[in-house]
């Protein structure tokens, strides 16, 4: 009898103990629920592909209103992410009053710079912005460490300060000031040249990029026979010389339109089978012929801030988001990045595009198309 009553209380007491630790516990999933409600309310910034061990870092930086880097730059990260097993993070430009849409219009706003403070790499694919100090402050901080530099396009004139009071009018492109350091601005003194002319018909004619002499054996031209590289973006104009060790690596052959203009095309006509080479610009008073001298589309140099270390950098003013859909265009993107990480180029990266990708037509466009597209940051994974 007594040893009934003892396990009689003993069972008692064992299920008080499991009720007590049920109630206990059934209050934290109710709270994490809570907690991760709310983070998910919350509009996404920005865009992270890879996982935390991934090796390398990359922060891919958009915002420009011509060339839809707000569409590369995740094409790109995808890749570099699902092929190559880097860790990349997509920033955009972005209204403060509309946390989460993307609006390349919006020029004083890229949330999730710093980023950068850990970042390997940095890609940069903007067009005159005017950010924050807070923001500058963390591209400063990256470029006085040296730390390596992919820009595309754009990114000759990433910055432009209409104050010239303001502490970063000297990044922006139309910074002139012969003897100082940073004449001509972030994009002469970090990438070789700032923002100088278009060298061919825009929208007219496009580039096909030839190998420089002397750079056959390269790295970042690995797996990418001559001619390959092909967009329908024009060639941009640099003033030859460019400075320091700078080193081409593609010429752009500007190459005329064989086909009917379309405003709808995002080609605007333009095809890679187009063969006939320029011999004049019709968008110009000045009769000159465009393919004497050609000009480097990409190219590969030392860059140094004063007072910082010295960095590499690698430049290509082919790379919009259509641009893109060349396959040689995006193995010189994924070679550069390798090459300036100080990692072993593949001989033939894998390139393949990730998920469906129709890039835009390049073109500028009102405030009120980004406000009826409503563009989300999510819409961009």
């Amino acid at each position: 009898m007594l040893t009934m009553k003892i396990s009689t209380a003993y069972f008692d007491l064992k299920y008080l103990l499991i009720l007590i630790i049920s109630l206990t516990y059934s209050c934290k999933p109710q709270s994490t629920t809570e907690e991760t409600l709310s983070v998910s309310n919350e509009p996404a910034t920005l865009l992270t592909m890879g996982q935390e061990n991934s090796g390398k870092h990359i922060v891919l930086v958009s915002g420009d209103e011509e060339y839809r880097s707000e569409e590369a730059l995740p094409q790109l990260a995808k890749i570099l992410s699902t092929h190559h097993n880097f860790k990349c993070t997509v920033l955009f430009a972005q209204d403060p009053e509309a946390t989460g849409i993307v609006n390349p219009n919006y020029t004083r706003n890229i949330p999730g710079l710093e980023h950068l403070d850990q970042a390997d790499l940095m890609v940069v694919f903007t067009r005159f912005r005017a950010l924050p100090d807070e923001q500058m402050q963390h591209f400063e901080k990256y470029l006085l460490a040296g730390k390596p530099v992919v820009g595309i396009r754009t990114a000759t004139h990433a910055f432009h300060f209409k104050d010239t009071t303001n502490q970063w009018a000297y990044w922006g492109n139309y910074h002139n000031k012969e003897g100082d350091p940073w004449d001509g601005g972030f994009g002469r003194l970090v990438l070789g040249e700032h923002w100088y002319t278009h060298h061919g018909h825009h929208k007219h004619q496009s580039t096909r990029g030839l190998i420089a002499e002397g750079a056959e054996n390269h790295p970042v031209l690995n797996g990418i026979p001559n001619g390959e590289i092909w967009g329908p973006t024009d060639v941009y104009g640099v003033r030859l010389p460019l400075p320091g060790d700078t080193q081409h690596l593609v010429m752009g052959q500007v190459i005329n339109r064989e086909g009917a203009y379309d405003e709808n095309d995002p080609f605007f006509g333009m095809r890679p089978s187009d063969s006939e080479v320029a011999d004049r610009n019709p968008a110009t008073d000045e009769a000159y012929n465009p393919n004497d001298p050609m000009m480097p589309i990409a190219w590969i140099r030392t860059y140094q801030l004063p007072d910082g270390n010295s960095g590499k950098a690698f430049t290509s003013t082919i790379g919009s988001s259509t641009d893109l859909t060349n396959e040689a265009v995006r193995r010189l993107l994924v070679n550069a990045t390798y090459f300036l990480l100080d990692m072993r180029v593949p001989e033939s990266a894998t390139v393949d595009l990730v998920g469906a990708y129709s890039p835009s037509p390049y073109s500028f466009h009102e405030d009120q198309y980004w406000d009826q597209k409503q563009l989300k940051v999510t819409d961009l994974q």
